[in-house]
């Protein structure tokens, strides 16, 4: 089994601030802030109860992309290696690491002693990729990245597991004979698969063993669960799959500033009611996002969340 979370109760992680600065989510504060403060967050996450923390992953921004994107994506295996030394209990994810852009063989071996380095706290989060001129540049086919996503998926299945010399053929991999050591901690890594689109929902039903949403609103998540678990069915997978979702920006308390419209703020008994409300959809487990002004008021909206949230969000 890969669950990675216990069934029946909503989970709650957090996608890290500084490692990734797209306009569309980073806090002005994160522009200047570096390795101590991502190290801060994190060890906050880990105190308070958090069941992951995530980094995302690009190899280089195009400058037609670099206004709203930035260039700031920080390298998700070195990120969370540095994050493992430093933290003890909570995951680390990949959220999404764009696994076809590199050699799986390439792939096994960063992520496998990432899970053996912290102890069997990897989850391997994968997603397609968007952006034409990283594909272009290092040589893999972008009109075709599902296709080479999918192999690639079935590759790191072989490449992730037991096996010292693991073997896999494909059409555009193939391998053996090749050892490979360390072999990951846990006997098999859990793949969540990132995306909304009817192709991202496919793979995670067929191929993951969990998903990732990329902004699907609440009023979405109904048909997308049930989609995903009539092509599970079809596919005749058996194993379980854990549900993600991503909620709305939120602060714990009375912001006392503007946070934004669409932030759900207010004392912990109302936001644990509300958030509730995505296990009733079928949802495992909720990825969180704060609003804050500098390091410390995220550390403490953090703190807030796992003391006063977290112990209602399952009654």
């Amino acid at each position: 089994m890969a669950r990675v979370f216990p069934e029946g109760r909503l989970v709650y992680g957090m996608q890290l601030p500084i490692q990734s600065q797209s306009t569309l989510y980073a806090e002005p504060w994160e522009a200047r802030a570096g390795a101590d403060d991502l190290a801060e967050v994190a060890r906050a996450a880990d105190r308070a109860g958090f069941g992951y923390v995530a980094t995302c992953d690009h190899v280089a921004i195009p400058r037609r992309l670099a206004g709203p994107m930035s260039t700031v994506w920080y390298d998700p295996v070195a990120t969370l290696a540095f994050l493992a030394g430093i933290t003890e209990h909570v995951r680390l994810l990949s959220h999404v690491a764009i696994v076809g852009l590199r050699h799986p063989l390439v792939t096994a071996k960063q992520y496998a002693t990432l899970d053996h380095l912290s102890g069997g706290r990897l989850i391997l989060g994968v997603g397609a990729g968007h952006v034409q001129e990283e594909f272009e540049v290092l040589g893999v086919d972008f009109e075709r990245r599902g296709a080479v996503l999918d192999e690639t998926l079935d590759a790191l299945r072989a490449a992730l597991g037991p096996e010292e010399y693991p073997e896999f053929r494909g059409e555009r991999f193939a391998f053996r004979d090749l050892g490979q050591l360390p072999r990951p901690t846990q006997a098999r890594i859990p793949v969540w698969v990132g995306g909304s689109s009817p192709a991202a929902v496919r793979r995670a039903a067929v191929r993951g063993d969990g998903w990732l949403p990329q902004g699907d609103p609440r009023e979405r998540l109904p048909g997308q669960i049930a989609r995903i678990r009539e092509l599970r069915e079809a596919a005749g997978n058996p194993r379980p799959i854990e549900i993600g979702a991503i909620t709305e920006a939120l602060y714990v308390g009375e912001p006392g500033w503007d946070t934004g419209r669409r932030a759900l703020t207010g004392k912990a008994a109302a936001l644990a009611e509300s958030l509730r409300e995505y296990r009733a959809l079928g949802v495992d487990q909720i990825q969180v996002r704060f609003r804050s002004r500098d390091r410390a008021e995220l550390v403490d909206q953090i703190t807030a969340f796992g003391a006063e949230v977290a112990p209602l969000l399952n009654d």
